[in-house]
C-alpha cells in the first residue's frame, strides 16, 4: 500500500534559496582563500599542500557554479559577494583558517541535503552530496597537513 506524506516542510523554497546563497558566498570565500594560500605558503614542508590547495580552488569554483545553477533554477538570484577571507603571515594559521571553514561548510551542506530532500529537490541533494565528498577530502587534507586527525564537523543547527 502506498501512502502519500502529508507532512509539511519546515523550510520554504525562499529560505532554502537564501541558505544556498550563504553556501555560495562561502564557496567564493574558499576559492579566494585557496588561490591566495596556495601561492603564499612558504617552506619545504608546505610545498605539497600548496599544490593541493590550488586544486581545491578549482573544485570550489565548480561548487560555486553548481550552487549558482540551482539558485537560478529555484528562481533566486545567485549572490556575488564572498564571505570574508582570513589571511596570516603564518602558514599554520592559514591552514587552520581553512580547516575551520571546511568544517563549517560541511556542517551546512549536511543540513542542506536534508532540506533539499524535505522540499523534494532530490537532484539538488545529489549535487550537494557530491560537493560534500569534495569538502570531506579537503578537510582530511588540511587536517593531515596540520598533523591532526580529521575532525567530525557535525551538522549545522536549524
Amino acid at each position: 500500500m502506498y501512502f502519500m506524506s502529508t507532512q509539511k516542510s519546515s523550510i520554504t523554497k525562499e529560505a532554502f534559496i537564501d541558505l544556498l546563497n550563504e553556501d555560495l558566498a562561502r564557496e567564493y570565500q574558499a576559492v579566494i582563500a585557496y588561490v591566495n594560500y596556495s601561492q603564499v605558503l612558504k617552506g619545504a614542508q608546505y610545498m605539497n599542500i600548496a599544490a593541493e590547495l590550488a586544486k581545491h580552488a578549482e573544485e570550489e569554483l565548480s561548487h560555486a557554479l553548481k550552487l549558482s545553477f540551482w539558485i537560478d533554477y529555484l528562481g533566486g538570484m545567485p549572490c556575488v559577494k564572498p564571505k570574508a577571507v582570513k589571511t596570516s603571515e603564518k602558514a599554520e594559521d592559514m591552514l587552520r583558517f581553512d580547516l575551520e571553514n571546511e568544517s563549517e561548510t560541511i556542517r551546512n551542506y549536511r543540513r542542506r541535503v536534508k532540506q533539499a530532500e524535505e522540499l523534494s529537490h532530490y537532484a539538488i541533494g545529489e549535487d550537494l552530496r557530491e560537493i560534500l565528498r569534495d569538502e570531506a577530502d579537503h578537510l582530511n587534507a588540511l587536517a593531515t597537513a596540520l598533523g591532526e586527525d580529521t575532525p567530525d564537523p557535525g551538522v549545522a543547527d536549524e
